[in-house]
Order: C-alpha cells, then structure tokens, then sequence
C-alpha cells in the first residue's frame, strides 16, 4: 500500500494540496508548522487534566448541555479510525432510562501542541448539542473556537508530517 501524502487535505481546493504537496518535497512541512506553534509541550497529559480544561470550555460555551461523566485520553483512537470520540451511553436503571456522556480524545494529543487538543475537545463537546456534522455543528465550532477550520487545516497538516515521519 503506498502512502498518499495528500490522504489528510484530500477535500481541500488542488491549489492547497499543491502548496502542502510542495512544502512535502521540499522537506519543509516540519518547519513551517514549527513555525506556527512554537509553543513548548502542553502540561495536559493525563485523563484528570484533560477533564479540567473539557469542563472550562464546557461551562464557557456550553453551560445548558448535559453533564459529562467521563473524558480521557485513549491510546486506541488513532489515525485510522478517529482522533476524538463523543458517545453517550443509555442505562436500564429500574424504570428510569438513564444517559451518560463521554469523550475520548486520542492519545496522540498530548504530543501536539495545546491549541490543536482544544480544537479536538471543542469539536467533541459540540457533539453534545449538533450530532451531526452540518452548519450549525461547525458554527457552533467557530463560536467556541473562532479559528476552528485553521486549527483543522493545521491538524491535517501534523498528521500528514507525523505519518510521513513514521514512514522514514
């Protein structure tokens, strides 16, 4: 199977995938995004942590949506399949259907620079009022996040370095 270095900006206009396939072969990619975010390391690595800045974004934008029983990161979600996980489960209690919301966010975002695991986070927490991904789920994105899609944009381009890197 050969590696498409395109695979992450695929939907996005042939004039961008060929400024992101140009910085690719120039080997430039790195430094460009270094960069955009030259931050140091985030301090949030564990579930508690992450808990805490879900909980902030939560009650800043979202105050009136169901409470959150769980969130943490998980070494499961990977490239392949999701970098960040919304589910609510529904429980027979008695005769009482009870309903929990969790968020899983990719391992992988303890790596990445802060700004790109909340944009993940504010994605999964806009689940709890759009379910699906239309209009109102990304302007509700953009209110809680006003560079939500360049945050997105910047994210493909992480994983298109990170899975060019873990080809070498």
């Amino acid at each position: 199977m050969s590696f498409d270095p395109l695979r992450y900006v695929a939907a996005y206009p042939a004039g961008i995938q060929q400024q992101v396939m140009q910085l690719v072969e120039q080997g430039r990619l790195a430094v460009v995004l270094q960069g955009r975010y030259p931050e140091p390391p985030h301090s949030i690595q564990t579930d508690q942590a992450l808990y805490q800045l879900t909980q902030q974004l939560k009650q800043r934008y979202l105050k009136s949506s169901a409470p959150l029983s769980k969130v943490c990161f998980d070494a499961k979600l990977h490239l392949d399949n999701s970098l960040g996980l919304h589910s609510q489960i529904s429980r027979v209690q008695g005769s009482k259907l009870k309903s929990k919301n969790e968020i899983r966010i990719s391992a992988l975002f303890k790596k990445l620079p802060l700004s790109l695991l909340q944009m993940v986070v504010v994605h999964e927490l806009a689940h709890l009022k759009e379910k699906d991904h239309n209009k109102a789920f990304y302007q509700l994105c953009q209110h809680m996040e006003p560079q939500y899609h360049q945050l997105e944009f910047d994210l493909r381009l992480f994983l298109t370095l990170r899975h060019l890197e873990t080809r070498l």
